[in-house]
């Protein structure tokens, strides 16, 4: 071989290593954008469940102190820092935080021994705004939860492409923190849902 031709073969070899790392940045970079995205959307609906529990709270149907824990439980929530509503206040990427995530799981075990009996449900689904208010957080309990899934999802697979050698050996991730998933206990009533 001679000195050009083992000069073009490195230069080759530099403009391909350079293209994969690229290409590799830019992957990881809409996988970032991703985790963003859809914790801001998480966030959203888990502020949409609160709000719903507030509403049943307020409402008057559920004993008064059902009505009063189920409330301090979802204030506790709309209160603890409020919603994330810009992509650069996601980026921070830390899940939604422990407090949060506590509250969230507060919440859910409130109204969970809220509307734990199934007497209590049915009583309630025959008076008509009993009947929306219980669709409503239904509705809103169920696209929370499935936020969270898609949430955790988007995280799953930014840890996956972070963990790659040559993602860290060239630190393409930049300084962006790991993401983190949520683990908040969402588990909805039994006769919820139904």
């Amino acid at each position: 071989m001679t000195w050009s031709e083992t000069v073009l073969v490195v230069l080759v070899a530099a403009a391909v290593v350079v293209w994969l790392a690229w290409v590799s940045a830019s992957r990881l970079d809409r996988l970032h954008r991703k985790v963003a995205a859809s914790r801001i959307a998480l966030d959203s609906q888990l502020v949409r469940r609160s709000s719903a529990a507030v509403d049943l709270a307020a409402s008057g149907l559920l004993d008064p102190a059902s009505s009063v824990l189920v409330a301090d439980a979802a204030f506790a929530v709309l209160d603890d820092g409020g919603p994330v509503t810009s992509p650069g206040e996601a980026l921070a990427m830390d899940g939604l935080g422990a407090a949060r995530e506590s509250a969230e799981s507060e919440l859910s075990a409130t109204l969970r021994s809220a509307l734990g009996d199934p007497e209590v449900v049915v009583a309630l689904r025959e008076n008509p705004p009993g009947d929306d208010l219980l669709a409503g957080l239904a509705a809103a309990w169920y696209r929370a939860q499935l936020a969270r899934r898609f949430h955790n999802e988007a995280v799953a697979q930014a840890q996956r492409a972070r963990r790659h050698w040559y993602v860290r050996l060239l630190h393409l991730a930049g300084r962006a923190p790991v993401p983190l998933t949520v683990e908040l206990d969402d588990q909805m009533p039994d006769g919820l849902g139904a």
